[in-house]
C-alpha cells in the first residue's frame, strides 16, 4: 500500500513538473511580434511589429486588435486613463478609454518612438537619433530635452531620476525632470533595457547581458548573464526577468547574482517584451505572439486561495524566528496593486518582495535572509487601501 502511494505521489510529482510551462496566448493576435506590453484598468495592451495595438480584457486569453491597426508599435505607456503608443513613423497617438480608440498627438512627424515612461505629470519618449522628449500636458505639446541627438531604446524612473539607455552610449541620467542630462560611468554599449528595484537598477544590454548599479549609475557591475543580448527586463521583488535575442528568458531569484534560463513550453525564442500583471509573467516573441506563465512558477509568490477574504490582513511570518527563509502570507479582498517591502531596524528599506496588481484571494511570499546579519527586520504590506507592519527575527 505505502508502495502504491509512493508511486502515485511520485507520478504527480511529475504531472504537475511537466504542466508548469510557458503557453503561447495568441487567440484573435495570430502569430505576430509583440513589443511592447501595457495595463490600463483591466485590460492589457500589446504592441506589435506591423499589425498596431492589440487589447485583452480576459487576462491575455483572448486579443482583439484596437483600431490603432496598421503601425509597428515599439512602446507603450500609461498615465492615469490615458494611454500612450510610440509608433514607427506617425510619432505618438494617445487613447482617452483603454485603447478602443486612438487620437495622434502632437509630437513631431517621422520620428520614431521607440520608449516611453511615464513620471508624475510627465510623459517622456525616447527616439531614434532625436533623444528625449517631455509631455508635461497628457501629450498635447512636447518639447525635446537637452539629450537631444542619441537612440534610445529604454527609460526607466527611479524616484527622482530617469534614466536613459542609448545605442552606443550607455545610461544618461537626469535629476531635474530631464532639463539636464549626464552620461553615468556606463558610457557606451548598446543599452536595451532597463528595471528599477529600490536602489537596484539593471541595465539589459547588446551581448553583454545584464549589468547593474546600487548607485545611480555611478558605477556599475557585470551580473552573472553575460554573452547574451538582452531586449527586455522585469523585476518583482528581488526576482529579475530578463528576456533574450536568442535565448528565451532567464531568471534571477537574487538580484542578479545568479540566473536560470525558464524556457519551459517556449524555447529559445526571441523576448523582446516583460510584463506582469494578475500573478502571471507575459513574453512577447518574435513572430509567435504572447505567451503567459503563472508567476509563482518562477518566483516565491504562491497563490494560496481563491476565496475572497472580508478584509486586508498582514499575517505574522513563519517561521519566527528564522534562519535564513521566512514564509509571508496576507489577504487581499479586492484587486488592488500590493506592495511589501523589508526594512532594518534603522528604517532603511533593503528589499522589495512584491509590487504586482493582484486579484482578490490568499497569497504568501518567501523572505530569504541569507545575505542579511541576524537582527530585528520589519516587514509592510502597502495598498492604496491598507497599510500594515509586522516585526520578524533573523537569527544566524
Amino acid at each position: 500500500m505505502k508502495k502504491i502511494i509512493f508511486t502515485l505521489i511520485f507520478l504527480f510529482s511529475i504531472v504537475s513538473f511537466t504542466n508548469a510551462q510557458w503557453v503561447q496566448m495568441s487567440s484573435g493576435m495570430g502569430n505576430v511580434t509583440v513589443l511592447s506590453f501595457a495595463y490600463s484598468g483591466n485590460n492589457i495592451l500589446a504592441g506589435t511589429a506591423n499589425s498596431g495595438v492589440y487589447l485583452s480584457t480576459n487576462n491575455g486569453t483572448n486579443w482583439t486588435q484596437t483600431s490603432l491597426n496598421y503601425q509597428r508599435v515599439y512602446s507603450l505607456a500609461v498615465n492615469g486613463n490615458n494611454v500612450f503608443a510610440g509608433t514607427n513613423g506617425d510619432g505618438i497617438y494617445v487613447s482617452y478609454n483603454n485603447g478602443t480608440t486612438w487620437t495622434l498627438t502632437s509630437f513631431p512627424a517621422n520620428v520614431v518612438v521607440l520608449s516611453l515612461t511615464v513620471n508624475g505629470s510627465g510623459v517622456f519618449a525616447g527616439t531614434h537619433n532625436f533623444g528625449v522628449y517631455l509631455s508635461t500636458d497628457n501629450g498635447t505639446n512636447w518639447a525635446q530635452t537637452s539629450l537631444n541627438n542619441k537612440t534610445v531604446y529604454t527609460l526607466a524612473v527611479s524616484g527622482n531620476n530617469i534614466f536613459a539607455g542609448t545605442y552606443g552610449s550607455g545610461v544618461y541620467l537626469s535629476s531635474n525632470n530631464g532639463t539636464n542630462w549626464t552620461p553615468t560611468s556606463l558610457f557606451g554599449g548598446v543599452v536595451y533595457a532597463l528595471a528599477v528595484n529600490g536602489n537596484n537598477i539593471f541595465a539589459g544590454m547588446f551581448f553583454y547581458g545584464v549589468r547593474l548599479t546600487t548607485n545611480n549609475g555611478t558605477s556599475w557591475t557585470q551580473t552573472s548573464l553575460i554573452n547574451q543580448t538582452v531586449f527586455s527586463l522585469a523585476v518583482n521583488g528581488n526576482n529579475i526577468f530578463a528576456g533574450t535575442d536568442t535565448s528565451g528568458v532567464f531568471v534571477s531569484n537574487n538580484n542578479g547574482t545568479s540566473w536560470t534560463q525558464r524556457n519551459e513550453g517556449l524555447g529559445n525564442f526571441q523576448v523582446w517584451a516583460l510584463f506582469m500583471l494578475n500573478n502571471y509573467i507575459f513574453a512577447g516573441t518574435g513572430g509567435s505572439s504572447a505567451y503567459r506563465r503563472p508567476l509563482g512558477e518562477l518566483v516565491g509568490i504562491k497563490s494560496i486561495s481563491n476565496v475572497i477574504p472580508q478584509q486586508f490582513s498582514l499575517n505574522q511570518n513563519y517561521p519566527n524566528p528564522f534562519n535564513p527563509l521566512t514564509k509571508i502570507r496576507f489577504d487581499i479582498p479586492k484587486s488592488e496593486l500590493v506592495n511589501i517591502k523589508i526594512f532594518d531596524v534603522l528604517g532603511r528599506e533593503i528589499a522589495t518582495l512584491l509590487n504586482e496588481q493582484l486579484k482578490p484571494g490568499t497569497y504568501e511570499v518567501d523572505w530569504d535572509g541569507s545575505n542579511y546579519s541576524s537582527g530585528v527586520y520589519y516587514y509592510r504590506l502597502l495598498t492604496d487601501n491598507f497599510s500594515e507592519t509586522k516585526k520578524m527575527m533573523l537569527t544566524k
